[in-house]
């Protein structure tokens, strides 16, 4: 005979069974959505990447240009005191 203990307890376990698949199913679609979204930051990242390295590129030819002239500056300056 099945007492109303046993009733209780199975239908405990029911439950809990149910309320563990359930929050399995939403953990899934959590990570599902985290993995959406490191995608998209990953994305967002490399374009940072490509467009610091577009902008570095002429910041760093000017740099060039300007550190080449105080060279020449400097020769100049050099070979002026050597003139007098």
């Amino acid at each position: 005979m099945v007492d109303i203990i046993q009733i209780v307890l199975l239908s405990v376990i029911v439950l809990l069974a149910l309320i563990l698949i359930i929050l399995g199913i939403q953990v899934f679609f959590i990570l599902k959505d985290f993995r959406h979204t490191v995608k998209k930051t990953n994305k967002v990242l490399d374009n940072i990447d490509s467009i610091s390295e577009s902008v570095a590129k002429p910041v760093s030819s000017f740099s060039d240009f300007f550190g080449g002239t105080s060279v020449v500056a400097t020769i100049l300056k050099i070979i002026q005191s050597f003139r007098r």
